[in-house]
């Protein structure tokens, strides 16, 4: 065997096996996924320091669907101003939720499949409103930028607007008692009760909406929709999107 090989190698077949083994033994591992995580996203969505994502539910779905994609993750964040040129851009590969309507842009969009609820709280020293149409002319706590089409459509020119800069100073405001009603998403409600940043007891909230967000897919991303979609099946049919989601309420 030894005397063939030799022979092999002199004959220059011995290099050209080599160089077509070569690759094989040394194919380079699939790009990062690069996901794109909006600066002032706070917790449970995410916490930023600096130009690092540390923690929260999108660095966890980031890493869950990398792992299943067969990558590794780098979560990048980006102002919400350029979100969707970043991602036209190819700066990264995905941003997830998301709603279509909230992103313009020639992206693919993933099947829905992350929950939350628009809900409307209201203070318990005051009465319980019968419905959206009774705040008409009430000032409303709401994210400056953000759009409330349920609202707008309920109330018309009755809906005042009181803009804070983000959910949590709207619940901050909320219960310093300078507005009696804001708008604020389940997920960001249960998060800040539950590590105790916000204690005003509340009538019942009154659900403004459901929301099923997506992922946007960069159109120059190597990971195909199919891919992802099978991805994110996985997650939830193998309730790991549930137990993500448990963490943070």
């Amino acid at each position: 065997m030894v005397k063939a090989w030799h022979r092999l190698r002199r004959s220059g077949l011995g290099g050209l096996c080599a160089l077509l083994l070569c690759p094989l033994a040394l194919a380079e591992p699939a790009r990062p996924l690069v996901m794109l995580v909006e600066t002032s996203a706070l917790m449970p969505q995410a916490r930023i320091d600096g130009d690092r994502v540390v923690e929260g539910l999108h660095l966890d779905l980031g890493q869950a669907l990398a792992r299943r994609l067969g990558r590794e993750l780098v979560a990048r964040p980006v102002p919400r101003k350029r979100l969707a040129e970043a991602l036209q851009r190819g700066e990264g590969d995905l941003l997830c939720d998301y709603q279509s309507d909230w992103l313009p842009g020639a992206f693919a969009w993933s099947r829905p499949f992350i929950p939350d609820q628009a809900l409307l709280v209201s203070a318990a020293s005051g009465p319980a409103p019968s419905g959206l149409t009774a705040l008409a002319g009430q000032p409303v706590g709401t994210v400056r930028g953000y759009v409330y089409p349920e609202m707008a459509d309920a109330l018309r020119s009755g809906f005042l607007r009181d803009d804070a800069p983000d959910a949590v100073a709207n619940l901050q405001k909320l219960e310093l008692g300078r507005i009696r009603h804001a708008l604020t998403g389940r997920r960001v409600l249960e998060y800040q009760q539950r590590i105790g940043r916000f204690h005003l007891p509340l009538h019942p909230p009154l659900v403004v909406s459901e929301v099923l967000a997506q992922c946007a897919l960069s159109p120059s991303s190597p990971v195909g929709l199919a891919a992802l979609n099978a991805a994110i099946q996985g997650l939830v049919s193998e309730g790991e999107l549930n137990r993500l989601l448990a963490k943070y309420r």
